[in-house]
C-alpha cells in the first residue's frame, strides 16, 4: 500500500514540474513573440534617490536607425508590474518599446514614504525620463498608460511635465481613474496641453465617475459620457454648455497651440478591477496609440494573443498548487520527515445524527462569523486607516487588514471546536491525540520544519522561472511571484495572523469534520472547502448584483473591500484541498495549517503596498 502511494505521489510531482515547465515556456514565447521582443528586467537609481523596478521589453525592429514610439505602463495601487501583461505582451508585439513599472511602494521598488505619494510621478515621470534617454526610442513618441492609480500617476507625471523646460511626454491614456478637468478655482481647463489623451470610464467603476451634489451621488457611473466633466474632456478643456454633445469612441481632432491635438472616451460595461484582463480595454488603448503614434507592425487591436498568456501562466498556478502536496509528500520518505508519514489516511469515523448537527451547524456559524467580521472590519475607521494607508510598524495595510480578519476567523473556529468538543466531541470519543490535534512536541516541530522546507522548495521554482523566462504563475487577480528580499520581513509581520486562522482552520477541517458525506469522502473535502469560501462568495455576490441593479455598491461597504475579495474566494478552497491530501499522508493538521499560512503570507507580502512613516 505505501510503495502504492509513493508511486502515484511520484508522478503528482512530475506532473507539477511538468505544467510549472510548460508554464514558464509558453508564457516566455507570447511575451517575447517568439523570441523577436527582448525583455530585461531593471532595477536602477532615480533622480527621485529610489530604486525603481520596471521590465523593458523592445522589439527587434526598434533600432537607432529606426527609432520606435515607446510608452511607460502602471499597474494600481495595490499591485505590481505584471499586472500589465495584457498592454506590454499586444504593445510590444506591435513595436513599441513598453516599460512596464513597479511604481514606488509595489513590487521590487523601494518602499514609499507615506507622506511623498506624488514624487516623481509616483515613479511614472522618473521611468519616463529613463526611457527618453534609450537611443531606440523616439522621443517625439512617448506614450504613458496606467490603471486606477496607475492613471493616477500618469496625471502625477503630466503636471511635472508641464513644468519640465523640456516635456517629454506626447501621449496619455488613463484606465478607471479620473482625468483632469478643472483646475484649482473649479474652472474646466486644458491640464493636458497638445498632449493626446484617451480616457477609459467603466460604467460599474466602483470608485470613480460620479457626480455628487450636497445629498451625495447624482450620476452614477454608467452616465458618466452625458456629464460635464467628460464633455468637457472631449472638448478640450472647454466650458461644454452650450455645445455640441459629443459621443464615446469617437476621436476628436482639435488645435490646440498649432498641434492637432487627439481625445477619445470609452465607456465599457464592465467594473474597475477587469480593465486590466478585460480584451476590449486593450483593443480601446491599442487603437488609441495606433492612432496618435502609429503602430510600427500594423495588427487589428482585436487580434490579441495575452490571453495565451494567461492561460499559460495559469497552468503555472496549478502545477504550483499541485507541487506543494506532492513535494511535502515526497519528503516524508526522508529523514526527520519519515516519522511523520502515516501507511494509512487516519480512520474516518461517522459522527452520527447528533453529529452531523454539529458539523452543518459549525459550518453556518462560521460562515455567518466570516461575514459578519470582514463587514465589521471594512466599516471600522481605525481599521479603513491601516488597510488604505498603514500605519507605524504595518507597512502593508491591506495585507494587514486580510491577515486580521482571517485571524478573527481563527479565533472563532477555535472556539466552535473548544464547544463542539466539550458539549459533544469528548463524550462520544473525539480522542485529540488520535487526530493529530496533539501530535507531541517533536511531531509538531517536524510537521513545522517540513512546511518550511516545503515553502523554501516552492518559491525556489518561482525563482528559477522567473530568472530564466521572467514569467510567474498567475490568473488575473491571484499571483504567485519571485519578490525582493525585504518582502519577507513583510510576510513575517502577517505570519501569526495567518498562523492562527490556517492552524484553526486545518484542526476543523480534518480533526473535527472529517468523515464521508453521500459515501465519499471527496464530498466531505469539496463542501469544507466550499464553507471555506462561502461567506466571500456571498459578499462579492450581493455587491455585484446591487451594483448592476442600482448604478451603486451596497451603501457602507466600499468597493475595494469587494475587490480584495477576488483572490481569497480561490486561496480559501485550495487551502482546504492541500489541507486534507496532507492530513491523509500525515494525520498531522498542522503541516498543511503552516504551510497555507506561509505561502499566503508570502503571495500577499509580494503583490501590495508598502508604505513607510
Amino acid at each position: 500500500m505505501k510503495q502504492s502511494l509513493l508511486r502515484r505521489n511520484g508522478f503528482w510531482l512530475v506532473l507539477s514540474l511538468v505544467l510549472i515547465l510548460i508554464s514558464a515556456v509558453g508564457a516566455s514565447l507570447v511575451q517575447t513573440a517568439g523570441g523577436s521582443v527582448t525583455i530585461k528586467d531593471l532595477k536602477w537609481e532615480t533622480s527621485s534617490g529610489r530604486a525603481m523596478s520596471a521590465l523593458l521589453f523592445k522589439p527587434a525592429t526598434a533600432t537607432a536607425d529606426d527609432p520606435a514610439p515607446a510608452v511607460v505602463v502602471s499597474h494600481g495601487w495595490w499591485n505590481n508590474r505584471e499586472m500589465q501583461d495584457a498592454n506590454y505582451v499586444e504593445l510590444a508585439r506591435r513595436g513599441y518599446v513598453v516599460l512596464s513599472i513597479d511604481m514606488y511602494g509595489h513590487g521590487n521598488s523601494d518602499p514609499l514614504p507615506s507622506d511623498e505619494i506624488e514624487v516623481g510621478g509616483t515613479g511614472m515621470y522618473d521611468a519616463v525620463k529613463l526611457i527618453a534617454d534609450l537611443p531606440y526610442v523616439d522621443g517625439d513618441r512617448i506614450g504613458v498608460s496606467g490603471h486606477s492609480n496607475g492613471a493616477r500617476a500618469a496625471n502625477f507625471a503630466v503636471t511635472i511635465d508641464n513644468a519640465a523646460d523640456t516635456p517629454l511626454i506626447d501621449a496619455v491614456f488613463l484606465v478607471d481613474n479620473e482625468a483632469f478637468y478643472t483646475d484649482d478655482d473649479g474652472a474646466y481647463t486644458n491640464n493636458y496641453g497638445t498632449r493626446d489623451v484617451g480616457l477609459v470610464a467603466d460604467q460599474y467603476d466602483e470608485f470613480f465617475f460620479r457626480s455628487y451634489g450636497e445629498q451625495g451621488p447624482i450620476t452614477a457611473p454608467r452616465e458618466f459620457a452625458t456629464t460635464p466633466n467628460a464633455q468637457s474632456f472631449l472638448h478640450f478643456g472647454a466650458d461644454p454648455e452650450g455645445l455640441d454633445v459629443r459621443e464615446p469612441g469617437e476621436f476628436y481632432t482639435q488645435d490646440v497651440d498649432g498641434v492637432d491635438a487627439v481625445r477619445v472616451l470609452f465607456t465599457p460595461p464592465q467594473t474597475h478591477p477587469w480593465g486590466t484582463i478585460s480584451s476590449g480595454t486593450v483593443a480601446d488603448q491599442l487603437s488609441f496609440f495606433d492612432e496618435v503614434f502609429g503602430a510600427p507592425t500594423a495588427i487589428d487591436p482585436h487580434a490579441q494573443v495575452w490571453q495565451v498568456k494567461e492561460a499559460f501562466t495559469t497552468v503555472g498556478l496549478i502545477g504550483f498548487g499541485i507541487f506543494l502536496v506532492a513535494f511535502a509528500r515526497a519528503l516524508l520518505v526522508v529523514r526527520p520527515f519519515s516519522r511523520l508519514s502515516v501507511a494509512e489516511a487516519p480512520a474516518l469515523v461517522d459522527p452520527g445524527r447528533v453529529g452531523r448537527v454539529w458539523f452543518w451547524g459549525g459550518l453556518v456559524v462560521s460562515a455567518l462569523v466570516s461575514g459578519a467580521s470582514y463587514i465589521w472590519l471594512s466599516q471600522a475607521p481605525w481599521m479603513q486607516a491601516i488597510a488604505y494607508s498603514g500605519a507605524p510598524g504595518i507597512p502593508e495595510g491591506a495585507v494587514f487588514f486580510i491577515a486580521f480578519w482571517a485571524a478573527v476567523n481563527g479565533v472563532a473556529g477555535l472556539i466552535i471546536m473548544s464547544v463542539s468538543y466539550f458539549a459533544f466531541g469528548r463524550k462520544n470519543g473525539h480522542d485529540l491525540r488520535a487526530t493529530g490535534v496533539l501530535p507531541g512536541w517533536r511531531n509538531l516541530g517536524v510537521g513545522v520544519l517540513l512546511a518550511l522546507a516545503t515553502t523554501v522548495a516552492a518559491y525556489g521554482l518561482v525563482f528559477v522561472v522567473d530568472y530564466f523566462f521572467k514569467t510567474d504563475f498567475r490568473l488575473w487577480v491571484l499571483a504567485v511571484k519571485w519578490f525582493s528580499p525585504d518582502k519577507i520581513g513583510y510576510a513575517l509581520i502577517v505570519l501569526p495572523l495567518f498562523l492562527i486562522y490556517f492552524i484553526a482552520n486545518s484542526i476543523a477541517l480534518n480533526a473535527f469534520n472529517r468523515f464521508k458525506l453521500a459515501g465519499r469522502e471527496w464530498v466531505n473535502t469539496a463542501v469544507l472547502a466550499l464553507f471555506n469560501s462561502l461567506a466571500p462568495i456571498v459578499l462579492v455576490v450581493v455587491q455585484y448584483v446591487t451594483f448592476a441593479a442600482s448604478g451603486e455598491l451596497v451603501p457602507g461597504f466600499g468597493g475595494i473591500f469587494s475587490i480584495w475579495l477576488f483572490p481569497v474566494i480561490p486561496i480559501l478552497a485550495i487551502a482546504a484541498v492541500i489541507s486534507r491530501k496532507l492530513y491523509r499522508a500525515t494525520g498531522n493538521p498542522y503541516v498543511a495549517g503552516v504551510l497555507n499560512a506561509a505561502v499566503v503570507a508570502l503571495i500577499s507580502a509580494s503583490n501590495s503596498l508598502v508604505l513607510t512613516y
